[in-house]
Parts: C-alpha cells; sequence; structure tokens
C-alpha cells in the first residue's frame, strides 16, 4: 500500500483571498517522446479530463491523428473535442494512461475529471485546510 501525497491548493485570484484558492496538482504529461511538466485542476464535476488544445500541440499531438470525436457540455460544448490517451506521472506513482478530451477550446485550464483519472485515484481534500492528498487506486485480490 503506498502512501497519499499531500499537495497544497495555490492561489489563482489572490484579490478573493482565501475564496481563490483552487486544487492544482502538479503532473507530467508524455505523448510519444515529448515530454510537459505542467499543472492541472482537479475538477470533482467534470465528467471527463479536458486538454487545452496549445497543451495538446506542445505535446505533439496532431489533431487529425485523433479520431475519435467527443462532445462536451458546458462551456466547452461549442468546440470540438476528440479523445487522447496520455501517459502521466503523478508525483512519484508510477505513471498511468489518462484518457483527455482534447478541446479545441484555448481559454480552459487542464482539467482531470472523472473519467478517468477519479477512477484511478482516490482524493481527499481538506478545503478548509487548504490541502488535498490522492493515492493510487488499491488494487483488489481476490
Amino acid at each position: 500500500m503506498t502512501n497519499p501525497e499531500r499537495y497544497p491548493f495555490i492561489t489563482v485570484a489572490p484579490e478573493l483571498g482565501e475564496a481563490g484558492f483552487r486544487p492544482h496538482l502538479p503532473l507530467r504529461l508524455t505523448y510519444q517522446k515529448r515530454s510537459l511538466q505542467i499543472s492541472a485542476l482537479l475538477d470533482t464535476g467534470a465528467m471527463v479530463n479536458v486538454l487545452p488544445y496549445p497543451v495538446g500541440i506542445e505535446l505533439g499531438c496532431i489533431w487529425e491523428q485523433q479520431t475519435t470525436a467527443l462532445s462536451l457540455t458546458g462551456n466547452l460544448a461549442q468546440y470540438e473535442a476528440r479523445a487522447v490517451v496520455i501517459n502521466t506521472i503523478f508525483g512519484q506513482f508510477e505513471p498511468v494512461q489518462i484518457v483527455f478530451a482534447w478541446t479545441k477550446a484555448t481559454n480552459v485550464p487542464l482539467l482531470l475529471g472523472q473519467v478517468n483519472f477519479f477512477m484511478e485515484f482516490d482524493v481527499c481534500f481538506h478545503r478548509s485546510q487548504l490541502y488535498f492528498e490522492i493515492n493510487p487506486k488499491q488494487k483488489v485480490v481476490e
């Protein structure tokens, strides 16, 4: 069993005081032979992980090669999206494959949502103390 890793909430809007803090998780994305260190917003209300268009381009993704189209909802419903699988490392944990909805949107943060980040990791939010912990899901042995 691994120990959870703890991360602080970071401020994205200092003018809001404590209300301006968000759970951002540092991670490393690797696609083919390119790698990128970046931070993602944990969003328990997002059904899918979302990869902004410029981040996909920086990783070397080619829009036309991603043939699985996805439909996004909410503020992102107006943008095209394609499925892309990216090897991802969170902290000291083993790499996992994370499925992203790569969107043509450029004004969205990298989002980690229910499918499949929260399916691969247990997360405990301690909002009042401005930190959260993540731990890979435990393998069930029958």
